[in-house]
């Protein structure tokens, strides 16, 4: 039996979010076009009868410029220190060399597979100049590329990377697919609405708390609140005549059902907490 944690790491928007899910055959993390959208450290168990892999998306590696940057950039930290094997995702549209410069500062005590993703938008010559690109990078025992958004080569990819995974017994029972509760799923499928629904930096400037969760047998009720910085901002959420707030309850609403298997009565309120994301006390009682 073999056991360890894959942590993925990478530049916002490389596809880290993506790759966990087609991993995990299971949407665990939330997923936009939009950089930034991952904040907390989201892990995906991957169970067999000879292997468990525990997963973890991290926030894309930016510079801080409040608070709340600084809490993500905690989680990649924690993950650097108990990973087996990383798995180094690079956009292959991106800078090659802004991203080798990320790596190379993460200073990898593990072994490393790096991902060359988004294949399907290049040439070939330009896929063959960045395999060999990272290559001949010290940290990269290999270098594998693919396509999330198309579809990952999973089974080749698991099979290398328990190649690099230590024999020990399992972390987790068999049943479990993530250490998160389900109402942080909940609260992550109401966000990834508002990045889908609203505009500009509006998701930028939003959390989602989940006030209230009951489950019953045939209805499961939930309470939420969306916190804002700005009055103007609670407006533009709640919209004329309360239309945009009825429009990411809907949709909301469907994606949880859809993820929890049961229906759902969900009730959303839009509260104003100003400078919540650089306030200490607010990151903490909003999960960060």
């Amino acid at each position: 039996m073999k056991a360890g944690f894959v942590n993925i790491f990478g530049l916002p928007n490389a596809g880290k979010s993506t790759l966990l899910n087609a991993l995990m055959e299971e949407k665990l993390a939330i997923v936009s076009p939009k950089v930034q959208t991952t904040r907390h450290r989201i892990k995906g168990i991957l169970t067999t009868d000879q292997y468990q892999v525990v997963f973890s998306d991290t926030p894309g590696i930016i510079t801080p410029k409040y608070k709340l940057h600084e809490k993500m950039m905690e989680a990649v930290r924690g993950a650097l220190e108990d990973a087996d094997l990383a798995l180094l995702l690079v956009d292959g549209k991106d800078d090659w060399q802004k991203a080798h410069e990320i790596f190379e500062s993460l200073k990898l005590t593990v072994p490393a597979i790096v991902l060359f993703n988004k294949i399907d938008l290049l040439t070939k010559e330009k896929l063959e100049e960045g395999v060999a690109f990272f290559s001949a990078a010290s940290y990269a025992r290999e270098v594998m590329p693919l396509s999330a958004q198309s579809g990952i080569p999973r089974k080749k990819l698991i099979n290398a990377m328990l190649k690099y995974l230590p024999e020990a017994a399992p972390f987790f029972d068999k049943e479990d697919i993530s250490d998160l509760q389900t109402r942080f799923f909940v609260g992550e499928l109401i966000r990834e609405t508002l990045y889908e629904l609203t505009q500009d930096e509006l998701p930028y400037h939003t959390a989602v708390t989940i006030r209230d969760y009951q489950e019953k047998t045939e209805l499961c009720r939930i309470t939420a609140d969306i916190v804002v910085q700005r009055e103007t901002q609670k407006v533009i959420l709640i919209g004329q005549g309360g239309s945009m707030i009825k429009k990411i309850g809907t949709a909301a609403r469907k994606s949880i059902e859809s993820f929890i298997g049961q229906k759902v009565y969900l009730e959303l309120f839009v509260k104003v907490k100003p400078k919540w994301r650089d306030n200490e006390l607010y990151l903490k009682e909003y999960g960060y």
